[in-house]
């Protein structure tokens, strides 16, 4: 089943010794569909360096960029209408092969965004059960998840979680930061020009 999170708090992706070189970042949402034809959350892993700017444009994986150049971060697909496929339960899925990655990257951080939020007047709260869950790609197992209790009543995106490396290896922090600037106004942060 993994360790549930808290947030703030921080788990090691370590697992039975053994090198964690795959995982998958699962993240899901119910939106609250009163009064409100379409709802599209976005999620997105921006790739950052130790002074946390992402290298390039290329490390930012969103619906209009699904990998990076070598495929060492892979999105599945935009799932635009909230409702999750098959047996996973996930409702956006991002691949990571933590062994492809350069040593430069240490950290990849997970926005999670409210398609043209601002012109729908959508924001999350608006969104239930949202959570992010880490996942061991080769195995299946759960290594950690985070569900986020808090609802944010005029943030338009969160950065759900993010992957830490250190010398010891891979971490996972919760995070369920909320942002009234959107998706752009996160990339930014990060030293994005979009």
């Amino acid at each position: 089943m993994g360790i549930d999170v808290a947030k703030g708090a921080e788990v090691s992706l370590r697992t039975g010794g053994s090198g964690l070189t795959h995982i998958t970042v699962g993240l899901g949402w119910d939106p609250d569909l009163t009064g409100s034809t379409e709802f599209d959350l976005d999620a997105s892993a921006i790739a950052l360096t130790a002074d946390g700017r992402a290298p390039s444009r290329d490390f930012f994986v969103y619906f209009n960029n699904l990998s990076t150049p070598h495929g060492e971060i892979v999105h599945r697909g935009d799932n635009l209408t909230g409702e999750a496929d098959g047996a996973v339960g996930d409702d956006e899925q991002i691949d990571i092969r933590l062994d492809r990655l350069s040593r430069s990257i240490t950290r990849i951080v997970f926005p999670v965004s409210i398609y043209h939020a601002d012109d729908r007047q959508q924001s999350f709260g608006d969104v239930r059960n949202a959570y992010i869950r880490v996942l061991d790609a080769d195995s299946g197992t759960q290594l950690a998840r985070y569900d986020l209790t808090t609802q944010a009543a005029t943030e338009t995106a969160m950065l759900f979680g993010e992957v830490t490396r250190d010398n010891a290896g891979w971490a996972f922090r919760a995070l369920g930061q909320g942002r009234a600037t959107g998706l752009t106004g996160i990339a930014r942060e990060y030293g994005l020009d979009v």
